[in-house]
């Protein structure tokens, strides 16, 4: 990937690598113009961040990006033509997985880079301070949002006044939790998350509600996971408590109970070691791979140096791509648990009828993606190039310093609610088209592929990744801003998702379970 690309009043394609026989347009190509640098003159219309040809491409015949394959050519395409769904589709083809050949050690930074954090009893580090309230089923969805509106800052916001070292109160809630398998995968699913929350150091202590008599009992579900009832976990249900205005009051008692504790807290500078980043991109576009996504990666492996964890995911988004990762593999071993995950999701698919190319939206697509094979290629840019050091299931407690992956669903908000469940107190998310997020309670950096997007939606993005397709700044530059941003946010600055409230609505747990 080069550090910077030229502008495009010199040249209105990029070549990511020698071998492509595609190159992505910067800007509108016309039918006629000529491209100096590929010595070939367009044929029909390209739109930006799409591909063309740079020579002819028999049908069959694989396509290249990255120097990688994306697709094959479904149809002969012409020196100079548009190259995307009409005219390529995905196709089986080997993977050379060479577990661990390019594992390498990472030096430490010189100089340690510190955030100010919130240091927990346990002596974890949090980058936020909340209250919240989980819900052990669907059932009990409503009080729990009853309970956290009595603390919301536009209602009444006097509520918290007094409290000014909480982030505030907020009610992660579910779609399930009872007619599923009590000893079913999908329980142990919700279970672990909903454990990954409740432990999670961004709260200072958190209340389960539920209903009564719900598959998912609490008691179980605290056992499953380790968890106690003490000063910060909180448990009851709406039968016990005798309905709903009692199970409501119930709560907010709860809450102002916690409330003076749980303001006690004081930031206090902490190595940036403690810091553990959820990867996501949603909403990508052509410029994905070659902007955003580089950026963060390069922001990955400074958070490497400096002794802290990077969650890569989105399982059906690196497909096709897995071989660069078992690659990087720490030992063979994390390798094989990479392509066991993506065997099983290849199970998973053809059992239900689906297929991995199906992951590249409506608006994927737009944006100038064509299979899953060219978003994989660019996806998994974010997560630089350090040695890969383990891969966890999903919402599995990280235990393990430098980049891993988990297992999710490509569905950003499944996706990071799994990353959250394992312990990432802060999130990137890179887009091209324009994704809005958030997820309480680990802030979110949104990073912008290209300047006409952060121009459009500058409200919804903390970084225009965009600079580095003008020539205007070059990918380890904004890694080093970005990385600096991170420690910022964890620090307490809010981000833009924040500002506008995301972060309550997005709690998915993945459901894979039957409900019956």
């Amino acid at each position: 990937m080069p550090e910077s690309l030229t502008p495009p009043s010199a040249a209105r394609v990029v070549r990511l690598h020698p071998d492509d026989n595609v190159v992505v347009a910067l800007d509108q190509l016309f039918s006629g113009t000529r491209i100096g640098s590929e010595d070939v003159a367009v044929s029909g219309l390209v739109p930006p961040g799409h591909k063309m040809a740079t020579r002819e491409i028999a049908a069959g015949e694989v396509v290249r990006r990255y120097g990688q394959i994306i697709g094959f050519a479904s149809v002969p395409i012409r020196a100079g033509q548009h190259v995307h769904t009409h005219n390529m589709t995905i196709g089986a083809f080997s993977r050379d997985y060479a577990h661990g050949t390019e594992a390498r050690s990472t030096p430490d930074a010189s100089q340690q880079a510190t955030f100010q954090g919130i240091v927990r009893k346990d002596g974890r580090v949090g980058t936020r301070n909340y209250i919240g309230i989980l819900t052990s089923v669907n059932c009990s969805a409503t009080v729990a949002r009853a309970i956290a509106d009595r603390f919301r800052r536009d209602i009444h916001p006097d509520a918290l006044a007094p409290y000014p070292n909480i982030d505030g109160v907020v009610a992660l809630t579910h779609d399930t939790g009872c007619a599923i398998d009590a000893k079913g995968e999908g329980l142990r699913i919700l279970q672990r998350t909903l454990g990954g929350y409740a432990c999670h150091p961004n709260f200072a202590a958190v209340i389960v509600v539920g209903l009564g008599c719900e598959t998912n009992q609490i008691p179980d579900l605290l056992a499953s996971q380790g968890l106690t009832h003490d000063h910060r976990v909180h448990s009851y249900t709406i039968q016990d408590a005798g309905g709903t205005t009692n199970a409501i009051d119930r709560g907010v008692g709860i809450v102002r109970g916690l409330l003076p504790a749980a303001n006690a807290v004081q930031r206090q500078s902490v190595p940036a070691s403690h810091l553990v980043v959820g990867l996501q991109c949603g909403g990508s576009d052509g410029y994905s791979g070659i902007s955003a996504n580089p950026v963060l990666g390069a922001a990955v492996d400074l958070l490497v140096r400096h002794g802290g964890t990077a969650i890569l995911s989105e399982t059906p988004e690196i497909y096709g791509a897995e071989h660069l990762l078992t690659r990087r593999a720490r030992v063979p071993e994390v390798g094989h648990k990479l392509v066991a995950r993506i065997q099983w999701w290849e199970a998973f698919c053809a059992r239900n009828g689906a297929e991995m190319n199906n992951n590249p939206s409506a608006g994927n697509k737009a944006g100038g993606l064509t299979t899953v094979l060219e978003k994989s290629m660019g996806g998994i840019a974010k997560g630089g190039t350090t040695s890969l050091n383990e891969v966890y299931e999903y919402a599995q407690p990280v235990s393990v310093k430098g980049l891993v992956f988990m297992d999710t669903p490509g569905y950003d908000p499944v996706s990071a609610t799994g990353q959250v469940a394992g312990g990432a107190n802060l999130i990137c998310f890179t887009t091209g088209r324009g994704s809005a997020y958030g997820c309480a309670p680990s802030p979110s950096i949104k990073l912008a592929t290209n300047t006409a997007l952060w121009q459009r939606q500058a409200d919804d993005m903390d970084l225009n990744c965009g600079t580095v397709l003008s020539g205007e700044r070059s990918i380890p530059e904004l890694g080093e801003e970005l990385f600096r941003m991170m420690l910022s946010v964890a620090s307490g600055e809010r981000s833009r998702s924040e500002q506008h409230g995301y972060g309550q609505n997005e709690f998915v747990p993945w459901q894979i379970s039957v409900v019956t």
